[in-house]
């Protein structure tokens, strides 16, 4: 049997052994696809068992997205921009190749909602997602990113990453969020259980909220934007598209069984 698994810490909650599992039946392959909890320290030895025929892929999760690069033969240039990668595809001849499906899938979110481009976002959080913020919101137009973040003297690299995606990178401090300019969008990379001491006008704000966290569903900024009539785009959505993009990638198929996907997803939130 033709092994697949999710890797990271913590896994317990992750929903991608639904949609993955859901995807291989509906493409009638006899594939497993299991969760793997391990950290930064657990990596190497566990990567000494993931070779072919047996092993095809790995999705890859925090905290090891930028750890996994070093034990790959090949990464394509986006992962290489941003420094990180979740997604691996080991081929037949052995070799691992990395990829980032975070991107597409979040830009893929976006256009299903019916957002076609976008000239300027808020992001919220500074962490490692809010670089796939930004090269997503590139792909999508942006010319201009607002970053809020607790410690803005630790956001510089996001900075330096708008200068080599062509998107302006203004990096505030997150108590300056009542005073946010309006932009197309806010994207949200802060973990749900950090959410309810943060309140946040979401109306003045923007039209359009994307919160990349799923557990639980509706986050509390979820909610809170839809109190205040401002659309919303959850985590399941990114989570999803992402994992398309992946079956697409493990599985060589041209499209995947997207509907089946997220139904099983849906059924599992």
């Amino acid at each position: 049997m033709t092994r697949c698994a999710v890797i990271g810490r913590p896994v317990e909650h992750s929903l991608s052994p639904v949609l993955h599992r859901a995807a291989y039946a509906a493409l009638g392959l006899d594939w497993s696809y299991d969760a793997v909890d391990a950290g930064v320290d657990e990596l190497a030895s566990f990567l000494e068992s993931v070779s072919a025929p047996t092993w095809r892929g790995l999705s890859v999760t925090m905290p090891l997205k930028r750890a996994i690069i070093q034990h790959l033969d090949d990464v394509e240039d986006l992962g290489r921009l941003l420094a990180a990668v979740n997604t691996v595809v080991v081929e037949p001849d052995g070799r691992r190749r990395g990829f980032n499906t975070d991107v597409p899938g979040m830009v893929a979110a976006f256009r299903e909602h019916g957002t076609a481009g976008l000239s300027a976002i808020a992001v919220l959080g500074g962490g490692a997602p809010a670089g796939s913020v930004l090269a997503a919101a590139a792909d999508l137009g942006a010319s201009r990113a607002h970053v809020f973040v607790r410690d803005p003297a630790r956001a510089v690299v996001l900075s330096d990453l708008g200068v080599r995606l062509d998107v302006a990178v203004h990096v505030r401090w997150l108590g300056d969020l009542p005073d946010a300019p309006r932009v197309d969008a806010v994207v949200s990379t802060i973990p749900t259980s950090a959410q309810a001491g943060l309140a946040v006008a979401w109306a003045p704000m923007t039209p359009l909220l994307f919160d990349v966290g799923y557990v639980p569903t509706p986050t509390p900024f979820m909610q809170a934007a839809a109190r205040e009539h401002v659309s919303v785009i959850g985590g399941f959505a990114l989570l999803l598209h992402q994992a398309a993009a992946q079956v697409q990638l493990m599985c060589e198929c041209r499209v995947a069984p997207l509907e089946a996907m997220r139904a099983a997803g849906m059924a599992a939130l």
